[in-house]
């Protein structure tokens, strides 16, 4: 070996070997190190993962080119031992470009024929790729605040950034609790909009007469008591999203006016004759089915044909799979934060009740459970004594909630199935969830396509309940 630390491996293949041409062809970052930890020889990979030649690191402190947070405390290279083997820590390097870039290294010894150490070899993997990948993969598996891996949900993420993109009104239909708040929210905050305001009106919480005044807003001597100008919701919401929720409980004198507005985007303040032209994007939420009240006569059907322009769907918690135990363990891990307490998870008893429970108040109703539990926890684990008493003492197979089901599909789609006959007091949901499929494939003729059509579900959704439930025959598959 040369002052430059050139090098030479003798008899390998019967031949003497530069060093640097086995070195160099290894695609991680390898560094060796003299006895005193000082760099002897960096291959290519490590001169790129840090910048810095390895004629220029020769005989520096090892700290002094890797510059790892392993460096702070005790080196792990003094731990090393003929006896020990080699050991890998993470951790973070900077490189030249004084850029953290995140590592694994492994460090080991370098022993002669005797034995005897004589360095060290410190093998170092560029960990930023996986952690993309990680993000990304996370990424996929939620859209805002709202978080799920089931076929169902990663459809909707997979339409929705394209859907936030564009001024069109958007209808979110879902039951109570599902999460149409924060998905519309969601649609705002990556939206072109989103730098302009996010106003949100209820349109079930005030009577009439003030819901006129709150969405449009009025002028001084409108209406006994009105001392005051006041900007309606529209205005507030100029150049941003105004969302409304409830939308089903919006009475018809208003829907007159508001369809007004969606055709020509000017708002008419109470006691004005002047109208204001508002740049908002409208995005509109209900629980209800909108198509029952048009036939009922309590919704405007063309109001509904302005604002269903594109509709998403959001599918209730019994209906996305394995998401329930995502959504425990996200929201025990967010509440164990919030309320500094050292919890691990659930009992395997708890754990096994919680997965089998209906949770009609969908995932409103399992955030507070598991709230809830944290909150009396006293020991490392949720307990059954630790769940609210409704949800230990209710019976697996709970009836779902009376609402009507709403297609769960972005966009239009035929109604969904109801029961053929009432489901009784004693009928547990698995039960009339099975005879829903049932009826669903004597009506389609055993085409499953057609079935989970009239069901309103995914395909693949009406396959995995029917090998739930047993139902698996010679039905024809309708590809």
């Amino acid at each position: 070996m040369d002052t430059r630390g050139r090098a030479t491996v003798v008899d390998l293949f019967g031949r003497s070997i530069p060093l640097s041409s086995l070195l160099d062809e290894i695609p991680s970052a390898v560094v060796i190190l003299s006895r005193e930890r000082r760099v002897i020889r960096l291959n290519r990979a490590a001169e790129a993962l840090t910048g810095i030649r390895s004629e220029d690191a020769w005989g520096l402190p090892c700290r002094h080119v890797l510059r790892s947070s392993l460096c702070a405390g005790s080196c792990p290279l003094r731990s090393l031992s003929p006896d020990t083997g080699p050991t890998c820590r993470e951790g973070d390097i900077i490189n030249r470009d004084r850029q953290k870039v995140p590592v694994r290294i492994t460090f080991s010894l370098v022993c002669d024929h005797e034995g005897s150490p004589v360095g060290f070899l410190e093998v170092v993997e560029d960990l930023r790729i996986l952690q993309q990948l990680s993000d990304k993969k996370a990424h996929a598996y939620s859209f805002g605040n709202i978080i799920g891996h089931s076929p169902e949900m990663e459809r909707l993420f997979s339409i929705l950034p394209g859907i936030a993109q564009t001024d069109s009104s958007v209808l979110i239909t879902g039951e109570t609790g599902t999460g149409k708040d924060l998905l519309a929210e969601a649609i705002h905050q990556v939206s072109g909009r989103a730098k302009g305001p996010f106003i949100k009106v209820n349109c079930g919480a005030l009577p009439e007469t003030l819901l006129e005044s709150e969405l449009f807003g009025h002028e001084k001597g409108a209406f006994t008591g009105a001392a005051h100008s006041k900007p309606g919701r529209f205005k507030l919401a100029h150049n941003g999203t105004l969302f409304l929720t409830e939308i089903g409980d919006l009475p018809l004198s208003l829907q007159v006016k508001l369809l007004t507005f969606l055709d020509d985007r000017i708002i008419h303040p109470l006691g004005s004759t002047k109208g204001i032209r508002v740049d908002v994007r409208m995005i509109a939420a209900t629980h209800r089915d909108l198509h029952a009240m048009v036939r009922e006569g309590r919704f405007r059907e063309d109001l509904l044909f302005r604002l269903n322009v594109v509709r998403v769907h959001i599918p209730p918690l019994r209906e996305r799979g394995d998401d329930v135990r995502l959504l425990l363990d996200h929201f025990l891990a967010f509440f164990s934060s919030e309320f500094q307490k050292k919890i691990k998870g659930f009992s395997a008893e708890v754990l096994d009740l919680l997965l089998h429970y209906p949770y009609p108040g969908n995932v409103r109703e399992l955030k507070n459970i598991v709230e809830y539990a944290v909150n009396v926890c006293t020991a490392d684990t949720i307990q059954r004594r630790d769940l609210p008493a409704y949800v230990v003492e209710a019976p697996r197979g709970v009836p779902a909630p009376a609402e009507p089901a709403v297609p769960s599909r972005v966009a239009s789609a035929p109604e969904a199935l109801s029961p053929a006959r009432a489901v009784s007091a004693e009928e547990g949901w698995e039960e009339v969830e099975r005879r829903m499929i049932l009826d669903a494939l004597v009506q389609a003729r055993g085409r499953r396509n057609r079935a989970a059509e009239l069901l309103g579900w995914g395909r693949s959704t009406l396959w995995r309940k029917m090998k739930r439930y047993g139902i698996v025959g010679n039905q024809n598959r309708g590809e």
